[in-house]
């Protein structure tokens, strides 16, 4: 009896045993996973379309993935964008609705996307921006991240920090909340993304699969082009000023806009033509400076023979304005604020080199990634897995895509206390955006068949009753699942 009490013992540690080395080999088998997210980028590349704008590796990847024509963060701005996308909330949900907030306040034990990974087996590291910085100051230190998300991170310092002065700035002694910008004779490695594209390709060595038996998490956060767009000058020259035509307010544009929809920065409505294309040629090297970085990574997994077992996803935060509706930068809720380039490479995918027009949103990454790397998906996820997308580009997952941010514009004289939010929905042709519950301080409804600058706001036009009626009842349906 004693011998077969030892027996069974033995039986079910081996059994034991057995089960941890299949776990083992099954989540080393797992997919990596690239995480690139980038800071105030909007769609000015060129596998968007853009004819000026040079970023040959986003573009590269591009053919190796899927390209998300409509995509759209749920707030146009840095802290409630990463916090709603890293945990699978809506910004509301989060309890982060400006870059002062922490969701851990209210949500202490929710597991994160990179979390989630960690506790099935992953490896996760940051380098650089994933939750909020204040850029340029907080570069070079932790800046407001979670400490739960990762195993590891890197924290990388640059030219763009270490030397700020001189810049130009349109607010003397201010560089990351207004506009500022500086050309500089220097190598890319100078500077806190190439510094970053290094830690991040140092992390894939040291934390190889084949080395460790663990799949990694790595997310590389770049902080171009945010401001101060601070860029080497070999990549200034690829913008020559006279090739740069800026975008000019159009007369009367914002005579049918509320004044709660237009968050006016100081000094930016009567900038010069000649100040613009300075300004945008800065922001465009910063572009393609970020894009180089993007290169050595994706270099870096194929020489480390990873490509083939590595899903790289890349993606902005935010849309950004440079001049549309007197606008400049992010904040509001029009088309180039909210809408985000992203693009989704799968390795073994049948289906690359494709663009999407399906409506998707910043949430839908961690269900997606999840999807993919078969890990059950946490019960408080709200976003939607795009598999289906991938797998068939024609696919659609959702019938609008919904964004929310505070209010930063001219408050109505009958208006006190907090600015209110404003909510909008973007479908297949409208955007139907309410300031204040129920539209209490405006509404605004734009038709991008017939409108696609967004010059005719028509939810005050006589004949589109029964539109707005439609696109109000869809707006408000998305409260079921976004507060």
């Amino acid at each position: 009896m004693i011998l077969f009490r030892k027996f069974c013992r033995i039986c079910f540690f081996i059994f034991l045993v057995s089960l941890f080395t299949i776990e083992q080999a099954r989540a080393a088998k797992r997919p990596n996973i690239l995480f690139i997210a980038v800071d105030d980028l909007n769609n000015d590349l060129g596998c968007y379309g853009h004819p000026l704008v040079q970023s040959p590796n986003i573009d590269r990847l591009a053919k190796r993935g899927i390209q998300f024509e409509r995509a759209y963060c749920q707030y146009p701005v840095c802290n409630p964008s990463r916090s709603s996308l890293m945990t699978g909330l809506y910004p509301e949900q989060t309890g982060v609705l400006s870059n002062a907030g922490e969701f851990r306040n209210r949500h202490p034990d929710l597991p994160t996307l990179s979390q989630h990974f960690i506790k099935n087996g992953y490896f996760a590291a940051r380098v650089g921006k994933i939750y909020h910085y204040g850029v340029p100051l907080q570069i070079g230190t932790s800046g407001e991240d979670d400490e739960l998300s990762w195993n590891r991170v890197a924290n990388p310092i640059g030219i763009d920090r270490t030397q700020l002065e001189p810049v130009s700035t349109l607010m003397k002694g201010k560089y990351g909340g207004t506009i500022s910008w500086r050309i500089v004779e220097s190598k890319d490695e100078d500077h806190t993304d190439g510094k970053g594209a290094i830690d991040a390709i140092n992390i894939m060595k040291e934390h190889h699969p084949d080395k460790t038996g663990k799949p990694f998490f790595l997310a590389m956060g770049f902080f171009r082009p945010h401001t101060p767009y601070v860029a080497p000058s070999h990549y200034a020259k690829l913008y020559p000023l006279e090739k740069i035509e800026p975008l000019m307010e159009k007369a009367g544009d914002r005579n049918d806009i509320p004044s709660l929809a237009l968050h006016d920065r100081p000094h930016q409505r009567e900038l010069s033509i000649s100040k613009r294309k300075e300004i945008i040629q800065a922001y465009y090297a910063s572009i393609t400076l970020m894009d180089a970085c993007v290169g050595k990574l994706m270099d870096a997994l194929d020489e480390l023979k990873l490509t083939q077992n590595t899903i790289v996803v890349f993606f902005s935060d935010h849309g950004y304005h440079l001049g549309h509706h007197g606008l400049w930068q992010k904040s509001d809720l029009f088309e180039g604020s909210a809408r985000v380039p992203m693009i989704i490479s799968v390795p073994g995918a049948k289906l690359v080199g494709k663009k999407t027009a399906s409506l998707v949103e910043l949430i839908d990454l961690y269900p997606t990634l999840s999807e993919l790397c078969g890990l059950d998906k946490p019960k408080h996820l709200k976003g939607k897995s795009l598999v289906p997308v991938l797998r068939d580009s024609t696919k659609s997952v959702r019938e609008a895509a919904f964004t929310v941010t505070r209010a930063r514009g001219k408050s109505p004289k009958k208006l006190f206390g907090q600015k209110p939010l404003g909510r909008t929905i973007r479908t297949a042709r409208y955007r139907y955006t309410e300031w204040g519950e129920s539209g209490k301080y405006g509404v605004e409804l734009y038709d991008y068949k017939t409108d696609p600058d967004e010059y005719i706001n028509l939810a005050r036009r006589k004949g589109n009753e029964s539109l707005v009626k439609i696109m109000q009842t869809k707006l408000h349906a998305t409260r079921s699942f976004t507060r």
